[in-house]
């Protein structure tokens, strides 16, 4: 669906260029603005911090209409905001949808999205309390979903602290190999993914872990975030791997929608949580920003990145 691309500036350096020039408020509530999964306003008074997040599907880009059924396409979009939730330990509350119609959809694809959608909305308690609806040449849409965490809680990216623990939930490349084989376990896997919403909250309430994020461009790409975000580096082994995936899909493939998260080195972490394994990787170390090993080599951050790929 993608292949590489080289361009002048990658996503994290385009998000980064963004954010020098946005400003935060000195009051108003924003407790933290561009570069984690969530945005963190906190109301005043309030007992608990609000988290917002949006993120866009595009035909040809997330999904094919040939490939991917309506229904599938509405979950995966609120499944995508969900995870970031996930990630700081959310509760959802809401959530909105702008939706814009390509020439080709009908009546029955509308109903088939709004369906998938509505199902993951209604597991979640995430009611879809409005939106927006366009016409567009490829159909589109971006979800914005609101949560909440108990005031001060909320998982960030830039908690994690040299000695720290690595670990992920699950098993990773399962969305990349399903979308290369189209089809079995691994093709539901990439259709329907599963934001780890209770996981997120356990983390957050009773390992109380230390840094997180969801893993929805690939291991290479999201530690490294996590480890710049941080100021430190990563020493990792393999990852677990997906049944069929291969190596170089647990480690860069995108949308596992797993959660990435660092813990003290003698937290009792379970070895699963719900049935959902959770599986020490590496260690935070100190070390450049951003710079991670796998097995005493460097590995490069080749997660997916919009700005570095083209739709074939």
């Amino acid at each position: 669906m993608v292949k590489p691309q080289k361009s002048a500036a990658s996503e994290l350096e385009t998000i980064e260029r963004i954010r020098r020039r946005v400003a935060l408020p000195q009051t108003g509530g924003l407790v933290l603005g561009i570069g984690d999964d969530c945005a963190i306003f906190r109301p005043r008074g309030a007992p608990e911090d609000l988290l917002f997040t949006t993120d866009m599907l595009i035909e040809g880009v997330h999904f094919r209409r040939e490939t991917h059924g309506a229904g599938d396409v509405g979950w995966k979009a609120l499944a995508r905001g969900l995870s970031d939730i996930a990630a700081m330990g959310g509760e959802p509350r809401f959530c909105l949808l702008s939706l814009a119609v390509a020439p080709w959809v009908e009546t029955s694809w509308l109903d088939g999205f709004y369906g998938g959608l509505l199902r993951l909305a209604g597991r979640t308690r995430t009611p879809l309390m409005g939106g927006d609806l366009a016409r567009a040449e490829k159909a589109m849409c971006d979800i914005v979903v609101c949560g909440a965490v108990p005031r001060g809680t909320a998982l960030r990216r830039d908690g994690a602290r040299a000695g720290d623990a690595i670990y992920v939930s699950g098993a990773l490349g399962g969305s990349a190999l399903g979308l290369s084989t189209g089809g079995g376990r691994a093709w539901r896997r990439h259709l329907r993914p599963q934001p780890r919403l209770a996981l997120g909250r356990f983390l957050r309430a009773r390992l109380r872990a230390t840094a997180a994020m969801d893993l929805s461009d690939g291991l290479s790409l999201d530690l490294h975030r996590l480890c710049l975000a941080s100021g430190l580096s990563a020493e990792i082994g393999a990852p677990p791997r997906f049944p069929g995936a291969t190596r170089e899909q647990a480690l860069h493939g995108g949308e596992d929608y797993e959660l990435l998260f660092t813990a003290p080195a003698r937290a009792r972490v379970p070895r699963d949580f719900e049935g959902v394994p959770l599986t020490r990787i590496g260690a935070m170390r100190p070390g450049p920003p951003g710079a991670v090993e796998l097995e005493g080599a460097p590995l490069a951050p080749l997660g997916y990145d919009h700005f570095r790929a083209t739709v074939e």
